[in-house]
């Protein structure tokens, strides 16, 4: 009898059909996100209804629609501020993550002498680091250094592990050959970190729009080039609730959106030669 899609065999050597064998594998990565998103956001209109709640405490998902196309312009350039900040932060902790790395690899001792002040300066919230800095410089500054004091550490500390996990057969391979230091560095340590690099990196993302918004929190910066923050707060001033889900929904979207270009870049980096981006067949 012909079976009616791929079979695998069990121990006895009989098939068993697979289930689902019809379908894409990306079909239910798709479909079961989207029903929980609509089953979800269809509780939340019950809720608000059934409980009569005051669109002021609790607004109901049609006014957050509406709400969207009536806010949006007024949003996008707190969003553009936003992104700067974040955009840039994460540029300067990639470079200079990379290059302290590659310098910590190359004299231990200074790896022992940073390893207490990065972990203390990684492990102190960003919130209460915001308003001593406000001290010395100015809030757009004090933005910036937030945001780069968060988002530092992942890269360096993913890309100085990376340096140290170095094949030792490799590393032994090229010293028979006499490479140079610069050699080693260049086509073995920086190669074999690249997987390291790319996760620092994908958590630095995140990370690096987080801090931009809770540092724009704790620093008060304000007026007509405030990011999503301050106009989350200034909504909340003002009772308009709806106004801050979709601020909110903004920073949600920006998020997915930093998260699926970091995975892009680690994607297209590492496709055709790294074990964990190469597709294998069943």
């Amino acid at each position: 009898m012909t079976a009616t899609g791929p079979v695998i065999d069990d121990e006895e050597g009989g098939g068993v059909p697979r289930a689902g064998a019809g379908l894409p594998a990306w079909l239910p990565k798709v479909v079961l996100p989207l029903v929980l998103l609509v089953v979800l956001i269809g509780s939340w209109e019950a809720y608000v209804r059934l409980n009569a709640v005051p669109g002021y405490l609790l607004p109901s998902p049609i006014t957050v629609y509406l709400a969207t196309f009536r806010d949006i312009p007024s949003l996008l350039p707190a969003l553009q501020t936003t992104l700067t900040i974040t955009g840039v932060a994460l540029l300067i902790a990639m470079v200079s993550g990379v290059a302290l790395a590659i310098v910590v690899v190359q004299f231990r001792w200074l790896d022992y002498a940073l390893a207490p002040y990065m972990v203390i300066l990684q492990v102190t919230p960003i919130i209460a680091i915001a308003p001593i800095l406000l001290i010395f410089f100015e809030t757009t500054t004090t933005l910036y250094s937030c945001a780069l004091l968060v988002t530092f550490f992942p890269i360096l500390a993913n890309t100085t592990q990376g340096l140290k996990s170095v094949d030792h057969n490799l590393l032994d391979l090229f010293k028979l050959y006499r490479a140079s230091p610069g050699q080693t560095l260049w086509l073995l340590k920086l190669p074999s970190s690249l997987p390291y690099l790319l996760t620092g990196l994908r958590i630095a993302g995140g990370l690096a729009l987080i801090a931009s918004v809770v540092a724009e929190f704790a620093a008060g910066a304000a007026g007509a080039k405030g990011g999503l923050a301050f106009r989350i707060l200034e909504a909340q001033y003002r009772m308009l609730v709806p106004r801050m889900f979709v601020a909110l929904l903004l920073l949600a979207l920006t998020g997915v959106a930093i998260y699926g270009l970091t995975s892009l870049i680690t994607h297209l980096a590492l496709r055709r030669w790294h074990e964990s981006a190469i597709r294998r067949e069943s």
